[in-house]
């Protein structure tokens, strides 16, 4: 007599799909600590990066940041040990602290670095500088508009910059205020958070591109065959940042539904804008004659990915604009371990070459890797 198997077993389908799984999500987690490891080996070497400046070598500035929140993320999905030291010694050796401009987003984002440590062996004393700057925030709130001038002494003293007026700080900032508030139980951090990211938003975001402008002073600008200007690299902040966004926010709440909603809305548009070679052009909607650009492309294989494995975006649409996005990644990697194709500073479409690399297109692939393991 044949016994039938118990109902509690999986599918045989389930199970060989599973196997089959595994090897792809181990490689994504293998080529991000490869990239990991030789970023680490060259923290203090700047002379691969054609821009630098005291920014780039600055460990509590935006442009490492990036690279250790990616660091983050990679720890999480699996990463050996050594991953989650390192970010544990950077965090030690800053002492915490975020950098100096207390209200300048990118010198926010090396706080996502700290709150993840407090959680992950630091202890609750790696948020407290941080927490002092916000609260500095919250009780001197900036009273400026969010129009982009600047000024003849130049950029960094637009005024400006001590709100969200750039679509960068979308990704910088908000996610630090929110994992304040979850960790303090502080509701003003959240509050303050989801306020300026409406206003950004309400600013900044083209209902009818579904993307973001960099910042006011594109709202006119034009290319050459008169379309409008929408920076790869940039609304990759955005997109990638509703992605770390939404996992902060109540389920169900008003707040949460609405960036869903919008996130779901930017990736149907980053999904037509995306090249046959898998990669998406510095000018998103500009793809003729376009180079290779990996910082742009990790923020959006990242972001597809995560809204695929949440159950966001529908998996047989979205998985291949990731699996593309991936492949095409994995090609910028150079011979001697470094990615490539990384547009340097900006905040505007530009061309790029292909040993052009850069820690915040680090951080990216890792966010990207990261992603991937988990598809």
């Amino acid at each position: 007599m044949l016994l039938a198997l118990p109902l509690l077993l999986p599918p045989v389908t389930a199970v060989a799909a599973e196997a089959a799984q595994a090897p792809a999500a181990k490689a994504a987690i293998d080529t991000g600590v490869a990239l990991a490891r030789w970023q680490l080996a060259r923290m203090n070497d700047t002379s691969l990066i054609p821009r630098a400046t005291a920014g780039t070598r600055n460990p509590r500035g935006w442009e490492q940041a990036v690279f250790w929140i990616g660091m983050t993320e990679l720890a999480e999905a699996g990463a050996p040990v050594d991953i989650k030291k390192a970010i544990l010694d950077l965090g030690a050796a800053n002492a915490w602290k975020p950098a100096d401009r207390p209200y300048h987003a990118d010198d926010h984002a090396i706080a996502q670095a700290y709150l993840w440590a407090a959680k992950h062996g630091a202890g609750p004393g790696a948020i407290e500088p941080t927490r002092r700057v916000f609260d500095h925030v919250l009780a001197n709130p900036a009273r400026v508009n969010l129009a982009f001038y600047v000024p003849p002494t130049g950029y960094n003293d637009a005024e400006c910059l001590t709100r969200w007026c750039w679509c960068d700080a979308l990704f910088m900032s908000p996610p630090a205020f929110l994992e304040m508030a979850r960790q303090t139980g502080d509701d003003r951090y959240r509050a303050f958070a989801l306020r300026e990211f409406w206003a950004t938003t309400d600013f900044l975001y083209d209902p009818a591109e579904s993307l973001y402008y960099r910042d006011s002073r594109f709202f006119e600008r034009r290319d050459e065959k008169q379309r409008k200007m929408f920076w790869s690299r940039g609304n990759g902040w955005v997109l990638a940042g509703l992605a770390r966004i939404i996992p902060l926010l109540e389920p169900g709440s008003d707040d949460r539904l609405r960036i869903e909603a919008l996130f779901k809305e930017m990736a149907r548009k980053i999904k037509v804008t995306q090249k046959p070679d898998g990669y998406w052009p510095p000018s998103l909607l500009a793809p003729e004659n376009s180079p290779p650009e990996s910082s742009g492309t990790a923020f959006y294989t990242y972001a597809i990915a995560w809204g695929v494995q949440q159950g966001l975006l529908e998996r047989r649409e979205y998985e291949p604009v990731a699996r593309r996005g991936w492949a095409a990644l994995t090609l910028s990697l150079q011979p001697d371990g470094r990615l490539g194709w990384v547009q340097q500073v900006s905040d505007r479409p530009e061309q790029v070459e292909p040993q052009d690399t850069q820690y915040y297109g680090v951080g990216a692939f890792l966010l990207a890797a990261a992603a991937m393991s988990r598809l």
